[in-house]
């Protein structure tokens, strides 16, 4: 649940601690997408929060520029839209999880219920690279 992090490195760990694969697997990701129905409605008002802030509101303002111009060229293409969230979501790389997914989904203004699948699928996805690649390093480190 943590950003950032989430189960990209939770999945690593959990296997070189010598858990089965599909107990780490399947609280990974469950933890993962605990926060996401929260953070896609409130994601905004922490948006529009902190563009008010007198230090860093520039930022935050930025921020929002990109999502109001993403949206106003994302009207008609809303399956390529879930898709290429899925697929955000999905490469299983620092910054690329639920989380942002969630604040992607907030700046394109997706509902909770069209946005959560494709983050879902996504998080699901990047348990599996991740658990793959896992076992690989831990069989290259075993003696």
């Amino acid at each position: 649940m943590v950003p950032v992090i989430e189960l990209r490195g939770a999945v690593p760990v959990g296997i070189s601690w010598g858990f089965p694969f599909w107990l780490v697997y399947l609280v990974c990701v469950a933890g993962n997408l605990v926060p996401v129905p929260v953070l896609i409605p409130f994601a905004g008002r922490v948006l529009q929060w902190g563009a008010r802030l007198p230090h860093v509101g520039g930022m935050f303002r930025w921020i929002l520029s990109i999502g109001e111009k993403k949206v106003a060229k994302a009207k008609n293409a809303s399956t390529a839209i879930l898709l290429a969230l899925y697929l955000f979501v999905a490469i299983p790389a620092p910054g690329t999880g639920a989380w942002t997914g969630a604040l992607i989904a907030t700046l394109l203004g997706l509902p909770v219920r069209r946005a959560f699948w494709p983050i879902a699928a996504g998080v699901a996805t990047a348990g599996l690279v991740m658990g793959i690649a896992s076992y690989g390093v831990i069989g290259l480190l075993a003696p």
